[in-house]
């Protein structure tokens, strides 16, 4: 590795596979609460994104959301499935970026499954608003940026660090996977 990894003495590089990789995205996204959700416009040369709240991370790592059919999302994803997310967990922490593949639904078991009351802000009609779809991300790989301790224990090696001239950061990164890879 060509970076700042070079300077440090503890390590901090470890890809996650299968459970520990859903794992480390239920973490992030149990924080997160939200990401941002990139899908190729309709000339396939830019990405369009916008937030989405997770409703639900499944036993296999996908992605559960409702979103309208009349949306900019349901269009692109129907273009063009490949999907990437981007998560924050907070101001210091819990960094994560997916790629994957979206899928489309209209499968009312599965609205009635991802429903809140609070939907009916966007689905003026509820939970039967005939606008509502299932938006499904299945993620194949994936990389995090993270703390090991904690943002405190993390605050306290950057400020001993910097007072001693070491690189002493508490990062922890590495890729993850999902599925069959």
């Amino acid at each position: 590795m060509n970076s700042i990894n070079k300077n440090q003495k503890e390590d901090n590089y470890n890809d996650l596979g299968g459970d520990r990789s859903v794992t480390k995205l239920r973490e992030v996204v149990k924080h997160a609460k939200s990401g941002f959700l990139c899908t190729a416009t309709n000339d396939a040369s830019h990405l369009s994104a916008r937030p989405m709240s997770v409703r639900v991370v499944d036993d296999a790592g996908a992605l559960w959301f409702l979103c309208a059919a009349d949306s900019h999302t349901v269009v692109e994803v129907g273009r063009d499935p490949a999907a990437i997310m981007f998560f924050q967990a907070s101001p210091h922490s819990g960094f994560l970026r997916l790629t994957g593949t979206a899928s489309l639904s209209r499968d009312r078991a599965k609205i009635h499954e991802l429903w809140s009351p609070l939907l009916k802000t966007w689905f003026t009609e509820g939970e039967d608003d005939p606008r509502i779809t299932v938006l499904k991300i299945t993620p194949s790989t994936g990389y995090y940026w993270d703390n090991k301790h904690g943002d405190m224990i993390a605050g306290i090696k950057m400020v001993v660090g910097a007072a001693i001239g070491q690189t002493m950061d508490d990062s922890i990164e590495g890729t993850l996977t999902f599925g069959s890879n």
